[in-house]
């Protein structure tokens, strides 16, 4: 459905409170989009909940929990009008591979660390949030994310295939859970099989005939009438079970400080998951719609979103691309759709979770598999190897390290090789060699334009990056071999500083030292298009007069005029 108006400003939003902004202008004319969308999001919304909760290692209704807390809070906090909030596969399995070793198969305790690991996902949030560091922690590269996901993918399916076919779970690695399913194929529950197979096929063919259909609510009703009309349990099949009536008890977790310090990887992995994850599908249906979302905002949303779920017994949680497909198909106008999903997760949980004692767990694990399809790209890779094999390597190195460390260990990888990829590009900056565009002033790279002019006895030299101490020593390298590979006798060299809006002490030493060095050689070193900031730190540094520099900004043309005057 398309859009009808401008629900929320395409402005940044004054203040932390975005709901001030949009709520006092709402149309009569956007309720009936919002309401049939949260009722679309909901259906969608409960099995799928159910599903990543179990996949988590948690009892049914703690993903039920998340959406209804996530809906609300996010309405409040959030600018995208299509994102909806709640589990997502992937931080599923990242807390379940965390909990695994420390809640010793013991629900309460496992609830309990989840609120808490929730709670913390939430702070860190929030502290991003205050430092303003909406654009710096979005760091993880695409092609590390693609890597990721694939990775993420298939582990999250190794886990799910025994539960599809009701063979007893397996709780080592990928690798481990590959060979524990190898060796008891032979011990598949054929009723299990029947049913997880037939909803797995349901649900694909779902997507591509009936995309805007709540498949998955009917796949699960299916599955309902047929478990009770038939006792499948009486066949060795694995239901979900009583799920507790009534609303989350709100409360701080009662654990430990030792429980904290062990829930801090989990909580940092949980929360840039959880960001990145969102911010992306926030940007992508902004896009779509014509507005803009604040990623800065975002930050103190996703905080105030965990921070809830954390005292709502939930568990860390993000807005997902799946079910902010689902809300924007069901024409959202406003986060308002997001809440009225959360009043019908509210009815249900009063009223109608004994509808879920039959369902086979089977059914689940189809859900979850359906859902991980689209994390499995393998068109992305192809286009990877095709533009860029050492983008599609380092792609490939993440998808081994999440198998082989498993996905918590992966969200770490994945994010030291993003800063990796931005370290090394930043630390290594291409420098230019510029010419002048004839009967003109201005100059242009030479690589790039091969009709400008060098000028006799004067290099025109420009770093292409911001000029900082873990690079300077980089950039001196290349300007000295650049100087060396010159046939004809230099008198000037210009340092095209553009780039370099600020420079720190270290550069300022740089700078001095090489402008000693080629003074040595006969050649004077001189500075142009210098930002105010560099100007005053060369001045504070004593190093101004030394260098050349005048009191204000000077173009190239000016630089090589008042050397050869001076």
């Amino acid at each position: 459905m398309p859009t009808t108006g401008a629900a929320v400003s395409d402005r940044s939003p004054a203040g932390p409170l975005p709901i001030t902004d949009w709520l006092p202008r709402y149309r009569a004319a956007w309720l009936r989009p919002d309401l049939i969308s949260g009722t679309t999001l909901a259906a969608y919304a409960v099995p799928n909940a159910l599903a990543y909760a179990l996949l988590a290692g948690l009892p049914a209704q703690t993903g039920l929990y998340c959406y209804l807390v996530g809906g609300l809070v996010y309405a409040v906090f959030g600018t995208s009008r299509q994102l909806a909030i709640g589990p997502t596969s992937s931080i599923s399995l990242v807390v379940a591979s965390s909990l695994a070793a420390l809640a010793a198969h013991d629900p309460g305790r496992a609830t309990a660390l989840a609120g808490l690991a929730a709670l913390l996902a939430g702070l860190i949030s929030l502290g991003a949030w205050a430092m303003r560091w909406g654009s710096v922690v979005h760091f993880i590269s695409e092609t590390v994310l693609t890597g990721f996901k694939i990775g993420a993918g298939l582990v999250i399916a190794s886990t799910q295939i025994p539960e599809l076919l009701g063979i007893p779970t397996h709780g080592g690695g990928f690798f481990s859970t590959a060979q524990h399913l190898a060796l008891h194929l032979g011990d598949a529950n054929p009723t299990a099989l029947a049913i997880g197979v037939g909803s797995f096929a349901l649900l694909l063919a779902g997507q591509i005939v009936v995309p805007h259909w709540p498949i998955p609510l009917l796949a699960v009703a299916s599955a309902i009438m047929f478990s009770a009309a038939t006792h499948v349990g009486d066949r060795g099949v694995a239901l979900v079970g009583s799920i507790p009536q009534g609303l989350p008890r709100l409360g701080l977790p009662a654990l430990s400080l030792a429980d904290t310090r062990n829930l801090l990887t989990l909580a940092v992995a949980s929360f840039l998951l959880a960001y990145v994850e969102g911010v992306s599908a926030a940007r992508t249906f902004a896009v779509k719609h014509h507005y803009r979302v604040d990623t800065n905002q975002e930050l103190l949303a996703l905080g105030a979103v965990n921070v809830a779920i954390g005292f709502a017994q939930g568990y860390p949680s993000a807005g997902g691309m799946s079910q902010s497909v689902v809300n924007d198909r069901g024409g959202a106008e406003t986060p308002l759709a997001g809440a009225f999903a959360s009043v019908w997760i509210a009815v249900i949980l009063l009223f109608l979770t004994g509808l879920f004692r039959s369902l086979p767990q089977a059914v689940l694990a189809a859900l979850v598999l359906a859902s991980v399809t689209g994390l499995i790209s393998v068109d992305e890779l192809r286009n990877l190897r095709r533009v860029s094999r050492t983008e599609f390597g380092l792609a490939m190195v993440t998808i081994v390290g999440v198998l082989v460390l498993g996905i918590l260990q992966g969200v770490m990888v994945a994010a030291f090789l993003s800063l990796a990829l931005v370290i090394k590009a930043a630390a290594s900056p291409s420098v230019s060699i510029l010419g002048r565009v004839p009967g003109t002033r201005d100059f242009r790279d030479l690589d790039r334009h091969p009709d400008v002019e060098p000028i006799p006895g004067v290099l025109v030299i420009r770093p292409n990056a911001a000029l900082v101490y873990f690079n300077a020593e980089s950039v001196e390298e290349r300007v000295l071999e650049l100087i060396a590979e010159q046939r004809t006798k230099l008198e000037r060299v210009v340092l095209d500083l553009s780039f370099s809006s600020v420079i720190d002490v270290s550069t300022a030493r740089m700078l001095a030292g090489l402008h000693d060095e080629l003074a040595e050689r006969g050649i004077t070193l001189v500075l142009a298009e210098t930002h105010h900031s560099v100007r005053e730190l060369l001045d504070a540094a004593r190093l101004e007069e030394a260098l050349r520099v005048p009191g204000r900004r000077i173009s190239i043309a000016d630089a090589i005029e008042q050397s050869a005057g001076g």
